[in-house]
C-alpha cells in the first residue's frame, strides 16, 4: 500500500480534495443495514433506528437502556453506574507510568484551559446598566465511545476544560468493553484523575438519549459533549433542542503541509497516525516537491508492515488519502484552508508566517515539534476539534462551550423615557399593538 500521488491539482480537487458527505445516509453500507435489521427484526434507516431508541428511552428509561444494550452489544448490565471507589481503585491498578502520563496531560489541559479569558462586562455609558454575565452550565454530560479501543484522553479532554469553566455536575458516558462486559480501568482511572462527578455503562444512541431526556439513573444534563460512531452522531442531531451540543462529528481528518525541508519519516508518520483511527479517516498530504512527496510514500509502505491497525490504516487511505503535488507553497496553504481541516500541520519553514494565512482549521500545528499526536494527549488544547469542514464556522471545543451568556439591562430612567418613542415606532411597524402599548404608557409615566 502507497499513498497516492496526485500531480493534476484538477483531479485532486474533484477527488481527495472533494469532501463527501460521511454522514449521507441515502447509502448505508451493508454490515450496517444486516446489524439494524439483527436488532430491529426488521429493515431501517439509521435515523429511524435511533428515533426508536430514543423514544423508548423518553418512555422507559432504565429499563430501555438495560434491554437495548442487551439486545445491540449483547451484554446484560447490572449497576448503570459505576461508583467512585471503582475509579480510584482502578487508579491505583494500572501502571504507574500511565497514571503520569494521563495526569501530565490533565494538568497541561487544565493549565491551558484556566488561561482562556470568560469575560464578564458591565458599562454606563449607554444609560444606566448594560453588560453581559457569562455564567456556567449546571450540568454537563461528556460521551467518550469505546469502540475498538478505550480513549481516556477524550475524558480528559471534555471533562477538564468543563471544570475549569466552573460546570457544577460533569456526568461520563462511556460503552462497556463487549468481551470482558466493564469498562476498562484505563477509562475508570481517567475518570478519577478529571474529577468527574458521576460515570456511566452507556453506549453511542442509548447514551445520548440518557444524558439528554434523563432516567432514574442517569441525570439528564444540559449540554452533551464529545464525538462518537454513526449512530452516536445521530442521535445527537435528533436530541439537538432538548439539549445543547458541542457540534456533530465526522470521521477525523488531518492535512499535513510540507516543504522540501521536513522530514518524510515524520510527516509519513503523522499521517499514518491519523489513518489509523477509522477506515474513514482522512490524511492529506499538500506539497510543492514532488521529491518529498515521494519520498513519504515510501516511508508509508515503510511504516505501515510494522502497526498492528494496517488494514484499517489502509483503507483510510485509500479512500480519502493521498499526496497533492503543488505549484508552490502558497497554493498549498490556499487549498489547506479551503479544505477547512480538524488538524493543519505545517511541517515547514517559518510555520508562523504560514499560519497567518489560514482562516479554516480546528487546529494549527506550528513546525514538525508541534505534531498532532502531541495535541491529541498532551500539549493542552481539547483534542475534540471540527470535523467534515465545520472548522469555517466551528472551533474546538473549550471553556465557553460549558458557560452562557446572561444579558444585564438595567437603564436609568432618562434612557428609558428617550428609548420609548423609538421602541413603540417600531412595535407599530411591526403590527405588535402590546409592545407598542408597553412602551408608550411608560412614555406617559417616565
Amino acid at each position: 500500500m502507497t499513498l497516492k500521488l496526485y500531480d493534476d491539482l484538477k483531479e485532486a480537487r474533484r477527488t481527495v480534495l472533494q469532501r463527501r458527505d460521511m454522514m449521507n445516509l441515502d447509502e448505508v453500507p451493508e454490515p450496517v443495514r444486516a446489524g439494524i435489521a439483527r436488532v430491529f427484526g426488521e429493515e431501517m434507516t439509521p435515523e429511524q433506528a435511533v428515533a426508536r431508541l430514543l423514544a423508548d428511552v423518553r418512555a422507559r428509561g432504565d429499563e430501555a437502556l438495560r434491554e437495548w444494550t442487551a439486545r445491540i452489544d449483547g451484554l446484560e448490565l447490572g449497576d448503570l453506574e459505576i461508583p467512585a471507589k471503582e475509579w480510584e481503585a482502578a487508579y491505583d491498578r494500572i501502571p504507574a507510568d500511565l497514571v503520569e502520563a494521563m495526569t501530565l496531560s490533565a494538568k497541561r489541559i487544565r493549565d491551558f484551559h484556566a488561561r482562556q479569558p470568560i469575560p464578564c462586562w458591565t458599562t454606563d455609558a449607554m444609560g444606566g446598566t448594560l453588560g453581559q454575565r457569562l455564567v456556567p452550565l449546571e450540568r454537563v454530560g461528556v460521551y467518550v465511545p469505546g469502540g475498538t479501543a478505550p480513549l481516556p484522553s477524550s475524558l480528559l479532554m471534555a471533562a477538564v476544560p468543563a471544570r475549569v469553566a466552573g460546570v457544577d455536575d460533569v456526568s461520563v458516558c462511556t460503552p462497556a468493553d463487549r468481551e470482558t462486559g466493564r469498562v476498562p480501568d484505563v477509562m475508570l482511572a481517567a475518570a478519577h484523575i478529571a474529577g468527574i462527578d458521576r460515570l456511566f455503562t452507556l453506549g453511542g444512541a442509548l447514551a445520548v438519549g440518557a444524558l439528554a431526556y434523563g432516567t432514574r439513573t442517569v441525570p439528564r444534563v444540559d449540554k452533551i459533549v464529545g464525538a462518537g460512531g454513526l449512530f452516536t452522531t445521530v442521535a445527537k442531531r435528533q436530541v439537538f433542542g432538548v439539549v445543547g451540543l458541542d457540534g456533530i462529528y465526522g470521521p477525523t481528518e488531518t492535512v499535513v503541509v510540507a516543504d522540501d525541508s521536513a522530514d518524510p519519516a515524520w510527516v509519513a508518520a503523522d499521517l499514518l497516525a491519523q489513518a489509523e483511527h477509522d477506515v474513514l479517516a482522512t490524511a492529506i498530504l499538500l506539497t510543492p516537491s514532488r521529491e518529498l512527496a515521494e519520498k513519504v510514500q515510501v516511508e508509508v509502505a515503510r511504516q505501515l508492515e510494522d502497526l498492528n491497525r494496517a488494514e484499517i490504516v489502509a483503507a483510510s487511505l485509500a479512500g480519502q488519502g493521498g499526496a497533492v503535488i503543488t505549484p508552490d507553497l502558497e497554493t498549498a496553504v490556499e487549498l489547506a484552508d479551503a479544505f477547512a481541516p480538524e488538524h493543519l500541520c505545517l511541517s515547514v519553514e517559518e510555520p508562523q508566517r504560514w499560519a497567518e494565512k489560514i482562516r479554516n482549521a480546528g487546529g494549527i500545528f506550528l513546525g514538525e515539534h508541534s505534531c498532532e499526536v502531541l495535541g491529541d494527549y498532551v500539549a493542552g488544547p481539547s483534542h475534540i476539534m471540527p470535523t467534515g469542514g465545520t472548522a469555517r464556522f466551528k472551533g474546538p471545543v473549550n471553556v465557553l462551550d460549558f458557560v452562557k451568556v446572561v444579558n444585564i439591562i438595567g437603564l436609568d430612567r432618562e434612557t428609558a423615557a428617550a428609548l420609548c418613542p423609538a421602541a413603540a415606532r417600531i412595535a407599530g411597524a411591526e403590527s405588535l399593538t402590546a409592545h407598542g402599548a408597553a412602551a408608550s404608557r411608560r412614555t406617559k409615566r417616565i
